[in-house]
């Protein structure tokens, strides 16, 4: 299914000047074809065809995906990833889960109580703008010598909705909440705009990026202020015994029950998860990418216990999804030696940078990672329902009291903490 329309006021929007330009809204990205390879960016594979088409065919559980190529002039001259999912609050949030039988006071079970009733109400599809399965600006690109920051805004919202009412008149479904999902602080007049147009802006967890000038890893390490280079050579110490390998495709498909097993390990213990990958998706990736998509494994005593995965984005290095024994993590320091080793690949690779992505920040930031705040933007359709948007999201945000940690000396001076 595609369609192209010019746009000037779709019915979900309140009276605007008109705004003409042209778009295409595709549910499959081999219909987008050349267009919307002529019009993504070369330096974001996130963003290409190719990916595209793999996560399109090994898609995260009640996961659908739509395209948007916009043109100008004629020209295609940008690109939106929709993906749709039905959401709800109780399933998506796991710090709810009403198995902690820890002591709590009365406040903070009452505070529980209520939030579980909000994330219980708090369900509808959505269709997101950007990609669930990273961190990141990966959802849109437009030129920006064809589009000032408010006519990329106005583009962009008249096409969402525009891509809403395709779907919901051509398969009766209808999607009332739109997430514009990870836009840098950095794009100001775009931020001001969409809050202008009545959506919450809202941050969940900053982005871990660490930033890679070492020519080798004994350089990282020699970066490090004592304290952090004595705990760096503990946590290797108890590695000892672990066997580091990466996985083959053969051996990705060997493997794959325990590797599933020990993603959904870690996956169902995060505070808020929107994926939940299907077991083949590691194979698709690995079959399809090749050296740019990485699994490695630690093994004890021959057993699969702990993996981790990568994929190479030019000169960024993307820390994919993980899983590992959680009984064994603390003997061998299992997750601690992962990120060790992310970043040894990283500076092998001669990346620029490695992107954590969100959850465990504190771990991260003690082996020098940094946070990046990231915004995220939503917008109920019905406006009587999206006054109430703000707080509900206050409710659902999970919340992580944590302590950034720096772990490298400062013009040769070891920083205390």
């Amino acid at each position: 299914m595609n369609a192209c329309n010019t746009l000037t006021k779709p019915d979900c929007l309140a009276e605007k000047p008109p705004f003409q330009v042209e778009y295409r809204f595709f549910r499959t990205i081999s219909e987008a074809g050349s267009d919307w390879d002529e019009a993504a960016p070369v330096h974001n594979i996130f963003l290409q065809r190719h990916y595209l088409s793999v996560i399109e065919r090994y898609p995260p559980t009640g996961t659908s995906f739509g395209y948007l190529v916009f043109y100008r002039q004629g020209r295609p001259a940008g690109v939106a990833l929709c993906q749709f999912k039905y959401f709800r609050g109780i399933d998506n949030i796991r710090e709810l889960d009403t198995s902690d039988k820890r002591e709590v006071c009365f406040y903070d079970g009452l505070a529980h109580w209520f939030k579980k009733r909000v994330a219980g109400m708090a369900a509808a599809n959505i269709m997101i703008c950007g990609n669930i399965l990273l961190t990141g600006q990966h959802g849109l690109h437009l030129n920006n010598e064809l589009f000032s920051e408010t006519d990329a805004v106005q583009a962009v919202e008249n096409a969402l909705c525009g891509a809403l009412e395709i779907v919901t008149e051509t398969e009766g479904i209808k999607i009332p909440v739109v997430l514009i999902k990870d836009v840098a602080p950095e794009l100001t007049g775009i931020r001001e705009r969409l809050v202008e147009e009545g959506f919450m802006e809202f941050d969940i967890q900053p982005n871990m990026v660490l930033d890679l000038p070492f020519a080798s890893f004994e350089d990282y390490l020699g970066a490090m202020s004592t304290k952090y280079r004595t705990r760096t050579k503990r946590a290797f110490k108890k590695f000892e015994g672990i066997e580091r390998r990466e996985l083959s495709l053969e051996e990705i498909i060997r493997e794959l029950p325990v590797i599933y097993r020990l993603y959904k390990e870690v996956s169902g213990s995060a505070g808020f998860n929107m994926v939940d990958l299907k077991a083949d998706y590691f194979v698709g990736m690995k079959a399809e990418f090749g050296e740019y998509f990485r699994l490695h494994g630690h093994f004890r005593e021959g057993k699969l216990v702990a993996f981790y995965s990568t994929i190479q984005n030019h000169k960024e290095l993307e820390a994919h999804f993980i899983g590992y024994e959680k009984s064994l993590n603390h003997e061998y320091q299992l997750y601690l030696n992962m990120l060790y080793d992310i970043i040894r690949l990283g500076i092998d690779s001669r990346s620029s940078s490695i992107i954590f992505a969100r959850t465990a920040l504190e771990i991260k930031s003690s082996v020098g990672a940094v946070p990046r705040p990231l915004w995220n933007y939503l917008r109920h359709q019905n406006q009587f329902a999206n006054r109430f948007t703000g707080t509900i999201l206050d409710y659902l945000k999970p919340v992580e009291i944590w302590q950034q940690r720096h772990p490298f000396r400062e013009n040769g001076v070891e920083i205390s903490e």
